[in-house]
């Protein structure tokens, strides 16, 4: 009896430490999407550097709340590497709308056009299950997720969010 105790211990164990580890960024690193502003980007070219990456929509209120302490990240972090990467969770074809809405909020980082359904899928696989708005991830140079956030951050949670990673 208290072998099969331990046995059930220690495979639940097992389980937890499996449920815990976090999700795969090769998603998001196969991706190529469209800017904002100027040709596509391969997200492969962002392996190897520290990556705030932010879902956001042009008609999410929290989203919107969020663009001028991104921007202030971005200015602030960008000599020590760090690199904010927007992806609007709309279609490519709102691209002249999501550009003056860019040019609007002074959107000083990566912003990227990730698709409706193309973004609810990959933020479903970076452990968004819900796909609910905003959605923030913290990708260390190592390529691993360090931290998730589902809902709207202010500059000092992202602060501490990405100084672990810089």
């Amino acid at each position: 009896m208290k072998r099969l105790l331990l046995i059930l211990l220690l495979a639940a164990q097992a389980f937890s430490a499996a449920a815990a580890e976090p999700p795969s960024t090769a998603p998001f690193f196969a991706l190529t999407l469209p800017a904002l502003d100027g040709p596509s980007v391969a997200l492969e070219s962002f392996r190897g550097k520290p990556l705030l990456v932010n879902f956001w929509a042009r008609w999410c209120g929290p989203c919107r709340k969020e663009i001028p302490d991104l921007a202030a990240l971005q200015a602030k972090y960008r000599g020590r590497g760090l690199r904010v990467v927007g992806i609007a969770v709309e279609d490519a074809d709102k691209r002249e709308q999501l550009r003056e809405f860019g040019r609007a909020y002074e959107m000083n980082y990566t912003s990227l056009i990730g698709g409706s359904e193309e973004s609810i899928e990959l933020m479903k696989a970076l452990g968004n299950g819900n796909a609910g708005l905003p959605f923030t991830i913290v990708i260390d140079r190592a390529g691993r997720i360090r931290s998730s956030e589902l809902g709207a951050m202010d500059q000092a949670e992202m602060e501490d969010a990405v100084r672990p990673i810089l």
